[in-house]
């Protein structure tokens, strides 16, 4: 996406798209690498004047919020970010520490008996050891 493409999916979503947000936004969708804070803030602290990881937090917290990016918590305390906000699981590697998309079908996941509640947010998490790096172990 380019810089004029987030601007306008940002104001679709009821995000003003201030440079900020637009420079962390489009840091998500091109890199796509499901970033923490501290991944974000050492990419681009060269590029935004005045950043901070307060704002980077910030600006993370309102695109969670607004539904425009996924807050992942696949382990710990680590919150990791995803602008893919489709239905579909992340796989962290032990080794590497990657985390990679996986398509899932909606109908594929477990339909969970509570009767009466209304589930608004599923998240389908594996851990393991990456095909990469598999093949570096066996090399």
């Amino acid at each position: 996406m380019e810089q004029q493409q987030i601007s306008a999916y940002l104001l679709k979503s009821g995000i003003r798209p201030l440079q900020k947000r637009v420079k962390i936004m489009s840091y998500l969708v091109s890199k796509r690498n499901h970033p923490t804070v501290d991944m974000i803030y050492s990419d681009l602290i060269h590029e935004i004047n005045g950043l901070s990881k307060t704002t980077i937090y910030n600006v993370l917290n309102l695109f969670v919020q607004s539904g425009v990016a996924l807050a992942l918590n696949i382990e710990g305390n680590e919150v990791r970010y995803d602008a893919d906000t489709s239905t579909h699981g992340h796989f962290k590697c032990k080794i590497c520490s990657g985390v990679i998309d996986f398509r899932i079908r909606q109908e594929e996941l477990p339909n969970p008996m509570l009767e009466g509640f209304r589930v608004d947010e599923h998240h389908y998490y594996l851990k393991g050891v990456c095909s990469f790096c598999v093949n570096k172990i066996e090399a």
